[in-house]
């Protein structure tokens, strides 16, 4: 394994820790506010708006760290089996300064360009 690849594998677990931990946090803060809601001085309409408020902020934060999740393992799972800076559409090299500033990137830039255009 190229030293590029180790540094990449490095750089792709600690995020993985990172994201693992904020989604842990997540849950407790959850339950945390379960416990104080509980004798709220706010009326009722407005302590439900908050909550839900709350709610679907942190349901969107669950979503996106859940998905940059699936991406950080893809690529961990990439460099094991060998495949790691090959794009998954076109099977071409991934360019390097790509690889450096997104390791998790599974793409290369012409295949996540088309990949936007059929999106929209």
């Amino acid at each position: 394994m190229s030293k590029k690849t180790e540094q990449a594998r490095t750089l792709l677990e600690g995020e993985k820790k990172r994201i693992e931990d904020e989604l842990a946090q997540l849950g407790l803060d959850a339950q945390s506010n379960d416990v104080r809601r509980e004798g709220s001085p706010f009326g009722k309409r407005e302590e439900e708006a908050t909550e839900s408020l709350e709610f679907e902020k942190r349901l969107a934060l669950e979503k996106q760290l859940g998905e940059q999740l699936v991406e950080v393992e893809h690529a961990l799972h990439k460099i094991e089996d060998g495949t790691y800076g090959l794009c998954d559409s076109c099977g071409e090299p991934i360019a390097k300064n790509r690889l450096e500033a997104l390791p998790q990137a599974s793409l290369c830039i012409e295949c996540k360009a088309k990949n936007a255009k059929t999106r929209v």
